[in-house]
């Protein structure tokens, strides 16, 4: 959206509310809507899970700056809608405090985090949708691996050693008939931005690395490849779960207080995920704009962050498969304390809308 539109729709924005916060008081007693608007506070984080939500963000942004304009000049405003206050984050650490503390609504979480949340929050946060499927390539600075099998005897470097890159490698790479403990060297740094040195400076030659690292690191270094996304190779494995990024994620005394705005939203939130998938350039502009990605960054990586809105039915499914898989590895990886008989996998009521 343009300057001029964004100018347009604030005027008219404007217009109607004041409207509405002039006449709100002469609505009949039986037209009392069943659930009043609210103002959804929402976090994601800095990458993938945070592009699929960048045009509910730019369409919401006009309205919510127009409401506190006018809440400066009138004590009750009244909206036909409900509103959005966003907050991007660098990091997790960042977000969970906040929704734990009641100070957001809803966040876009890692999916292990989901569930580790639930745990800890005895069953007091909901899983409202997937919305990012795996984002980890191995690249590589040659033409030797072509499948997983050409992994052995190979040093791989990577991040996220204790979370989903790690648990995802050893996943496939056993399934794959590899012993991660002793055909593999992987060589673990503490950010992936490390890896990419690596590979610029020749130290390695191949890395685990998640979008949009891969096209930054293709930006530095000359003939780097994805040589195996791991999300395809999740996928032939065919035992009915996914190779999972990201969730939304909300506070279960929020949902079960507005379901409506929390249907709302998920029906917003999925028509956005669509436009940014069907309009590369245009979302990546977006993305540049609210500093998520850099917007030369995004429009080449985003064919390949497999940004999703997956509720319901097919989310348990997908989702459930993921965290059994992480669980089997590593129960703490969920939130699972052995100390602790009440804790392990989320419950049927961790799952909205399935």
């Amino acid at each position: 959206m343009n300057v001029w539109k964004k100018s347009l729709a604030l005027c008219l924005t404007l217009m109607m509310l004041a409207s509405l916060a002039a006449c709100g008081g002469d609505q009949e007693p039986d037209e009392t809507p069943a659930e009043e608007p609210v103002t959804l506070r929402v976090a994601a984080l800095k990458g993938p899970t945070a592009m699929g939500m960048v045009k509910l963000m730019d369409d919401s942004k006009p309205v919510t700056e127009a409401v506190k304009e006018l809440e400066k000049e009138h004590e009750d405003v009244v909206t036909s809608g409900n509103l959005y206050d966003f907050t991007l984050a660098a990091s997790a650490d960042e977000v969970t405090p906040l929704l734990i503390q009641g100070e957001l609504d809803m966040a876009c979480v890692p999916a292990n985090l989901a569930s580790v949340l639930y745990n800890r929050t005895k069953g007091e946060i909901v899983t409202l949708a997937v919305n990012t499927l795996g984002v980890l390539y191995m690249v590589e600075n040659g033409n030797a691996v072509q499948s997983l099998a050409d992994l052995k005897g190979k040093t791989i470097v990577a991040a996220g050693k204790g979370s989903t890159p790690e648990y995802a490698l050893r996943y496939l790479l056993s399934e794959n008939g590899i012993d991660p403990d002793a055909d593999v060297v992987i060589d673990w740094k503490s950010e992936h931005s490390e890896c990419v040195a690596a590979l610029a400076t020749g130290a390695a030659t191949i890395a685990l690395l998640p979008q949009p690292f891969v096209t930054v690191a293709q930006g530095k270094i000359e003939g780097l490849r994805m040589a195996l996304d791991l999300t395809k190779e999740w996928d032939a494995l065919d035992n009915g779960s996914a190779l999972l990024t990201g969730v939304v994620v909300a506070r279960k005394e929020f949902v079960e207080a507005h379901p409506a705005a929390v249907s709302d939203f998920l029906e917003q939130y999925s028509a956005s995920v669509d436009w940014v998938n069907a309009n590369t350039a245009d979302a990546a502009a977006l993305i540049g704009e609210y500093e998520i990605v850099d917007a030369a960054v995004a429009e080449k990586a985003l064919p390949y962050c497999n940004i999703v809105c997956i509720t319901g039915g097919e989310m348990k499914e997908k989702l459930s498969g993921y965290l059994q898989v992480l669980f089997d590895a590593d129960p703490a990886s969920v939130g699972a304390d052995p100390t602790d008989e009440s804790s392990g996998l989320p419950a049927d009521d961790f799952y909205y809308g399935a």
